[in-house]
């Protein structure tokens, strides 16, 4: 009733012209003006609602009561009008608890089919403007289509309320999902090595999770960058929250900022009507990991800038502001000091992005940490694979580890897996390594110049012939010796400190600082 109304009879409202007349010798005819169909549909229209409905009235353009049918009259005792006199004449928000009646009038819009509840009941109504021949809005029409559609349409009600469960239970678990993606992949734990270069890595990621400032990571691809932001996100206070990574030098330019900021609903053709969120938005509350930052454009550079300043976005088509917090991890294998010296990188976003620096070393200076990095490797080969994890002997290791390693682990991984796809057996002749060295473009292959034994001894000498610092061979030594005792004692921490003989609190800070 929000402006509803009742079973009318044509006489009690003005007529509005009727159809064409037709002969008849001939039968009915449709008129073949368009205006003389408008007026037989209008006409028509308003009969079958006069028929069909429970009561009509009709409102002035001041909001005013105009006319009621006489099937809308047996409402107005529960509205608290006892006479037409009394009802007729006044404005229909005054008489008409949460009609929309006006609202029709103000925008021209019709209100189709809606729900309408106050003292009298529960109505489903519908609600259409009146225009002049100008097409000026004079007023509207309203429609009582059913009374108590709680029960006469309990079917109808029901099937919506399960399909809307259906529907909310869809969008928790695509929530959950979405946040299951984003994730870390990875803890400090995973950066494998034990090396003085591997454990400083180790040592300054754990001190920069600690804060909320931007991260640099620096070093040539393959050494494990993205590994480390992972990390970084996962020993932080945002670890809850979403990871969102994005390569900018697999992202065209041109989509670039639309992938950064979003996309405002149809900002341009075949825009999603909905718009698109950004990276930025996505990682709201969390860290976005932006991998490559030297490869990006100058002119998102500056809008880069902006957003790190001011806290805010603006998605592409948009002129509204957008606020995000996300804490940035960025990374790079180029020189971005002589990429601002050529004037290819904006010297106020390098000094944005460069608070927390982090170098990650590459294999070559590291390479006592190959054998832990090839057992890894080859662990993770054998789960996805399902074969046996490959063995190298000591003199196949000393092989690896002698190699200058430009692609650094990645490479070493992707020779691995070519080496066990030669193999006939878990264990790779060292024939089979320098093959495919040889193969990758390396001209001299040599073994790293160890002495006899020093593998199975823990590799007490570094790849070049020099004496490990005592420290790293004491760090390797006390990290092997928990693993073995773990192992003994099926991971019981407890017992493996008895059998080290150490206290529990002692094997906890052991543990935390190999991680």
């Amino acid at each position: 009733m929000s402006g509803g109304a009742g079973a009318a009879t044509v006489s009690a409202f003005p007529t509005l012209p009727g159809p064409m007349p037709v002969s008849p010798h001939s039968g009915p005819t449709l008129p073949l003006d368009a205006a003389s169909l408008l007026r037989l549909a209008a006409q028509s229209m308003f009969d079958t609602f006069a028929q069909t409905a429970m009561g009509m009235m009709v409102v002035d353009r001041a909001h005013r009561i105009v006319w009621i049918s006489e099937g809308y009259k047996r409402f107005l005792p529960a509205l608290g009008h006892a006479d037409e006199r009394d009802f007729v004449g006044r404005r229909v928000e005054e008489v008409v608890p949460n009609t929309l009646m006006a609202q029709v009038i103000e925008t021209g819009q019709p209100i189709l089919v809606d729900l309408l509840t106050n003292q009298a009941g529960t109505f489903l109504v519908s609600r259409l403007p009146l225009r002049d021949a100008g097409g000026q809005v004079i007023g509207a029409m309203g429609m009582v289509l059913l009374d108590h559609p709680e029960t006469t349409m309990q079917p109808l009600i029901g099937k919506f309320s399960r399909l809307q469960r259906d529907l909310d239970n869809a969008r928790q678990q695509l929530a959950e999902h979405l946040t299951r993606e984003r994730r870390p992949k990875h803890s400090i734990a995973s950066f494998i090595g034990a090396s003085t270069a591997a454990m400083e890595v180790k040592r300054q990621a754990r001190r920069v999770a600690q804060t909320d400032s931007t991260v640099l990571l620096l070093g040539e691809t393959g050494t494990g960058k993205e590994l480390l932001a992972h990390a970084i996100h996962a020993a932080s206070a945002r670890a809850a929250k979403p990871f969102v990574g994005v390569n900018i030098a697999a992202v065209p330019d041109t989509l670039l900022e639309a992938e950064f900021f979003g996309v405002a609903p149809g900002a341009y053709t075949g825009a999603d009507r909905k718009g698109r969120d950004g990276k930025f938005k996505l990682a709201d509350g969390g860290t976005l990991f932006l991998d490559e930052i030297g490869d990006m454009p100058l002119a998102l550079q500056a809008k880069l800038l902006r957003a790190l300043q001011e806290g805010e976005i603006e998605p592409l088509g948009s002129n509204k502001l957008v606020p995000f917090d996300a804490r940035l991890i960025a990374a790079t294998s180029r020189d971005l000091g002589a990429l601002v010296r050529e004037g290819k990188f904006r010297e106020d976003l390098y000094y944005r992005l460069n608070v927390l620096p982090v170098r990650v070393p590459p294999l070559r200076e590291r390479s006592s940490d190959i054998p832990a990095l090839v057992e890894v490797l080859g662990e993770d080969m054998a789960q996805r694979s399902g074969s046996p994890p490959p063995e190298l002997s000591a003199e196949a290791l000393a092989l690896l580890s002698g190699q200058a390693w430009r692609g650094n682990i990645r490479e070493l991984r992707n020779v691995l897996e070519q080496a066990a796809m030669r193999s006939d057996s878990p264990h790779i002749e060292t024939a089979t390594l320098e093959q495919v060295l040889r193969e990758s473009g390396i001209k001299q292959i040599a073994p790293a110049r160890w002495p006899a034994g020093a593998m199975a001894q823990g590799a007490t000498v570094s790849a070049d012939g020099a004496l490990r610092p005592l420290a790293e061979q004491v760090a390797e030594l006390e990290q092997r010796a928990i693993e073995a005792a773990l192992a003994a004692t099926g991971g019981n921490k407890v017992a493996a400190a008895k059998l080290l003989g150490i206290s529990r609190a002692k094997l906890y800070e052991r543990l935390e600082l190999i991680a």
